[in-house]
């Protein structure tokens, strides 16, 4: 896995980490906050991390349309190695997506190590307070549409769709497990914090990343992908319906729900 990548680096790359840090914290209404050390690391860590990470939807769905791809390139369409392949590929994922997260949490403890004192009152933030009802429930509306886009493919009774809608399924579940790994990794992952600035900081990487987690762009994309075009056509109407509604949601929950600072606050001051 990636080595960590701060304790060594130069005084330029800990310099401009440090001024990322500063422009961070401005952007959440912290301007007069110090950016430290610790803060610019876990920093840099999570934008490479979130770099990484962003690779792993791409892999699978540029898979999937392989695989949805070869019930129209001649094989038959009960062909079963092209599933087993995309299975095998979405555990593969899994497993780098676990990487990745112990790589960060890895990185975190190192730096929490070198930390003289820690705040006064730690706390572990639920998913209440980093998630939040609106955005869980968007979560789970986006989960049970695709999940439903999914099965209504597969009641079609044409055989060339029985495959791509397996493959649509057994992408969406993929996906679907690799959201749920990060926001467990999110939600269990250890405080890191030296004072009450620091501590807020934390919560609010959290409340972020969780958002950005609950964007569905993958579970938007996968039905298109894989089935707008060869499917019937109420169930293109569908799915477009399906992306529309979405996005209207979406816009709606970043417009009406409390900026991620806010809710560190608001969590801050009921621990």
């Amino acid at each position: 896995m990636t080595p960590e990548p701060l304790p060594d680096a130069g005084p330029q790359t800990r310099a401009t980490d440090l001024r990322l840090a500063g422009e961070w914290l401005a952007m959440h209404d912290l301007a007069g906050t110090r950016p430290t050390p610790l803060l610019a690391s876990r920093l840099a860590v999570r934008r490479r991390a979130r770099l990484a990470a962003q690779i792993i939807p791409a892999v699978l769905i540029i898979a999937s349309a392989l695989a949805a791809a070869s019930a129209f390139g001649g094989s038959p369409p009960h062909r079963p190695l092209p599933l087993l392949a995309l299975t095998a590929l979405v555990a593969g994922l899994l497993l780098a997506q676990s990487l990745l997260d112990r790589w960060v949490r890895r990185v975190d403890q190192r730096a929490g190590a070198t930390l003289s004192r820690r705040a006064t009152h730690l706390i572990q933030p639920g998913w209440r307070a980093v998630l939040g009802r609106p955005y869980a429930a968007f979560a789970a509306a986006t989960f049970a549409g695709t999940m439903a886009l999914a099965a209504s493919a597969l009641a079609v009774p044409d055989p060339t769709l029985r495959q791509p809608a397996v493959v649509l399924l057994i992408a969406l579940l993929g996906a679907t497990a690799i959201t749920a790994m990060q926001l467990r990794h999110l939600l269990r992952h250890p405080v890191v914090a030296q004072d009450e600035e620091s501590l807020t900081a934390d919560v609010i990487m959290r409340v972020e990343d969780a958002r950005e987690l609950t964007t569905p762009s993958v579970q938007w994309s996968l039905p298109m992908v894989l089935l707008f075009g060869t499917a019937p056509g109420w169930w293109g109407a569908a799915a477009v319906a399906n992306v529309v509604l979405g996005m209207v949601a979406c816009i709606a929950l970043r417009v009406r729900t409390p900026s991620s600072a806010t809710v560190a606050r608001r969590a801050m001051s009921t621990r």
